[in-house]
């Protein structure tokens, strides 16, 4: 198993935080089962290839003195909304 992290605002994390207790499941045990059922290709669809994923590196950025971008995101935004 690979470890992620991701950032979820406080109402959606509340609501996985309610979601799992109902279920009696941990928080990221559900969220592995969100994701799961997401990206699960119906019987006979294609496979999805490299060229779906048109988004890939849109958001490469100079971070130049805002290192490291995974933690300054919001003010790296911020300067380049500005320019």
């Amino acid at each position: 198993m690979k470890r992620a992290q991701i950032q979820l605002g406080e109402d959606m994390y509340d609501q996985l935080r309610r979601r799992a207790f109902k279920e009696k499941k941990s928080i990221s045990g559900l969220i592995r089962e969100i994701v799961g059922r997401g990206i699960i290709l119906p019987h006979g669809s294609r496979h999805l290839s490299i060229k779906d994923f048109k988004f890939i590196a849109v958001g490469r950025s100079r971070q130049g003195t805002l290192k490291p971008v995974s933690e300054r995101h919001d003010e790296a935004l911020r300067e380049a909304f500005q320019k």
